[in-house]
Formats: structure tokens, C-alpha cells, sequence
């Protein structure tokens, strides 16, 4: 914003004071043909340091805005892994996001649904049927679905130096967000921000399950039941990574949180 000067002039004349005025404008229109951030000191000047405001997205005419994949503001307890910022986390952070992930309304309900299904289906078969064989299901469930939290979001995502979190669309549309979401089950970040084969959170569930053959009735202790239950898995996590790309628009919606872009993507999906 140009300061404000007072002046005290003569009459001119119609011909002389246009010519004033494009001549008091030219400095001001001249940084607006320049890149953001080209020639402001503030851009030179900050500390590495200093913090800086979070960007806001741009809103579009009609109430839209450009789709970019970026980071919620608030954590959400529900889902722990959305990002709530683009820095890279330390072990000590990913071990939190396991902790709260295996405590999480998301694993709880998760596990109550799958050994529901597990019942009606009377899988593992010696389990057998009632309210205690459900909650003995249940406990297979959240152990499973612990393990693989650990394994996956602290442990090997720790020696491999890859983020495990969920980065989600601001504006996510439904197959673009059905493709992102598959995606996000073979490639995730590093510790760099730079996009790469997702082996942590691919090890996480089969490290997990093959410690579950140690506590699973004898009929699941086998290669191929472990591998059907790897790739129920796999479902599972696809099904949750669609529900984390809406989970935000829901409380944005509601005025509760945003999406922010992220730098590492440049802003860009």
C-alpha cells in the first residue's frame, strides 16, 4: 500500500495533471509485473528461522477454489495421520501418530466392524459364535490393526526415513479422489517431501500379520490365510484414505478447519 502525501499544488492545467498522475503511478504499477516475492524485502530480508504466516488458499468465483494437496489446520482425533503441517516428522513424532492411532474412535470402530463381519462370516471358524467369541474377535482385530500401526507409522517408516502421514486434497473430486486414495497405499513421502515407493506402510501390515500367526487360532497360521489377510488390509487402508481425503471438507464446511496448501507439492495435486 502506497503511503499516503500530502500536497499542497498549484491549479493545472487538464493536460498537466494527467501527466502527474502517470507519472506518480508508474512506481506503483511496476512491482505488480514482477513475480510474487520478487523485490520485496521482506522476502530477502526474513530469517530462516522467523515464522512465517500460513498462505491462504485463493477462492474462486462461486465459492470454489483450486484443488491442491496440502495439510489440515487442527489434528484430528479421529484420523491422528492427516497432516497438520508440511514439516518432516521425528521418530519421536511418528511414534506419537502410532500411539494415537491405536487409540483412535477411527481403529476402534474399524476393529468392531471387521470382527463383525469376521462373525457372520465365522472366521476363524474354532473362534466359534456368541458375545465372548465377538470380543475375542475384536481383540484380534485391534491387534492386528495396532501392529500394523506400529510397525508401518514408527518402525520401518523411522529406518526409511518416510513420512506416514496422509496429505489430503483441499477440493477432492470423487474418481480423482478414488485414484489419489489407491495411489497413497504405494507411494508416500520422505523425510524430503519427495514422493516415493511406499515401503513402509507396505511392510507395516505384513510384519504385522506375521506376528499375528503367533496368537491367531492354528487355521490361520498359514502363508495363504496370511496373505488374504494382507490383502484385507490393503482394502482397509484404501477405504480409510478416502474417508480422510472428505474427512476435512466436512469441518471446513463447518468453519472448524481448512486445508492449507503444501510447499512440497508446490501447491499442485
Amino acid at each position: 500500500m502506497l503511503p499516503k502525501i500530502a500536497l499542497r499544488t498549484p491549479v493545472f492545467s487538464s493536460r498537466a495533471l494527467a501527466l502527474w498522475l502517470a507519472v506518480l503511478a508508474t512506481p506503483a504499477l511496476a512491482p505488480a509485473q514482477q513475480p510474487a516475492g520478487a523485490g520485496s524485502p521482506s522476502a530477502s530480508s526474513a530469517k530462516p528461522d522467523s515464522p512465517q504466516p500460513k498462505p491462504e488458499a485463493i477462492e474462486q468465483p462461486g465459492g470454489s477454489s483450486k484443488s491442491f494437496i496440502g495439510y489440515v489446520t487442527s489434528r484430528s482425533i479421529v484420523f491422528p495421520d492427516i497432516a497438520t503441517s508440511p514439516e518432516p516428522l521425528s521418530p519421536g513424532g511418528k511414534f506419537k501418530i502410532f500411539v494415537n492411532q491405536a487409540i483412535s474412535p477411527a481403529y476402534v470402530l474399524g476393529s468392531g466392524v471387521s470382527a463383525a463381519v469376521n462373525q457372520a462370516t465365522n472366521s476363524p471358524g474354532p473362534t466359534g459364535q456368541g458375545w465372548d467369541a465377538y470380543g475375542t474377535r475384536v481383540g484380534y482385530s485391534m491387534g492386528r490393526a495396532s501392529s500394523t500401526s506400529f510397525f508401518g507409522t514408527f518402525v520401518f517408516a523411522s529406518m526409511f526415513r518416510q513420512d506416514p502421514r496422509f496429505f489430503p486434497e483441499s477440493h477432492p473430486r470423487f474418481l480423482h479422489a478414488i485414484k489419489y486414495s489407491a495411489e497413497r497405499i504405494v507411494v508416500t513421502r520422505n523425510d524430503q517431501g519427495k514422493d516415493v515407493f511406499n515401503s513402509s506402510g507396505l511392510l507395516g501390515p505384513l510384519a504385522a500379520e506375521a506376528l499375528s500367526n503367533s496368537y491367531l487360532p492354528r487355521s490361520e497360521q498359514t502363508g495363504a490365510r496370511s496373505m488374504e489377510r494382507y490383502g484385507s488390509d490393503l482394502a482397509w487402508r484404501f477405504a480409510a484414505n478416502v474417508f480422510k481425503e472428505y474427512w476435512p471438507v466436512i469441518f471446513r464446511d463447518m468453519h472448524l478447519q481448512k486445508v492449507m496448501p503444501n510447499p512440497a507439492y508446490g501447491g499442485q495435486p
